[in-house]
């Protein structure tokens, strides 16, 4: 949380996955014990959530409560306008969407993105980046989790597993597909064995720039 805070971001977006169970050598940790150390991230234009298949697992509306509770806004394939008034971003407003996870929830895309009414751009967050292939020209961003980058990366021979239906195309980082861009961020903690190989953990910066002359710049 220090860490994340030094950067001094606009806007802090978590991916989902507070809460675990059943990793080799780990302990459960409640999710109000979780949500209060995510309390402390600040970011003028706000802090947001969405919950990850872990989280609908064991409990998605405990999950949920404890992350409110922290002060944190929880989107559930919903869409807020962020910025536009006369705080930071007042200069570049957006739409914020946060779509429920693609194989625990309903990910009601469309329904999230109905609540959009005007052309300001649209950043999108989700947990599992198999959403994309459904996401429309209309966003500009799409961000994701989920994969853990594999968490183990041989050289040679790439990553062995990665917990997707398209294998590799969304492991990690940045991806652009037809004029459409993701970034699947690797996260900070593993899944089912604690083990990471040449995919460290990290908390991803994304520093985003306005349309120039009609084309989408890549992101940085």
């Amino acid at each position: 949380m220090r860490r994340t805070n030094a950067e001094g971001p606009n806007l802090v977006l978590l991916l989902g996955d507070y809460v675990i169970h059943g990793s080799l050598g780990g302990h459960f940790v409640p999710p109000e014990t979780v949500a209060s150390l995510l309390g402390d991230l600040r970011a003028p234009l706000g802090v947001f959530a969405v919950l990850g298949n872990h989280d609908y697992a064991m409990n998605g509306p405990r999950v949920r409560g404890a992350l409110r509770a922290a002060g944190i806004t929880v989107l559930e394939d919903e869409s807020v306008r962020v910025g536009g008034g006369n705080g930071p971003g007042a200069d570049a407003p957006f739409w914020l969407t946060g779509v429920s996870d693609f194989l625990r929830a309903p990910h009601d895309l469309l329904g999230a993105l109905a609540t959009v009414t005007d052309d300001a751009p649209v950043l999108l967050f989700t947990h599992n980046p198999d959403l994309f292939p459904e996401v429309p020209p209309r966003v500009s961003l799409t961000l994701a989790g989920h994969t853990h980058g594999g968490q183990v990366r041989l050289p040679f021979l790439g990553r062995p597993v990665v917990p997707s239906m398209y294998g590799q195309r969304f492991a990690a980082g940045h991806v652009l597909e037809e004029k459409r861009h993701l970034y699947v961020a690797t996260g900070l903690g593993t899944s089912i064995v604690p083990v990471r190989f040449l995919v460290p953990p990290e908390i991803v910066i994304l520093e985003l720039h306005p349309l120039v002359k009609g084309r989408r710049p890549p992101v940085s």
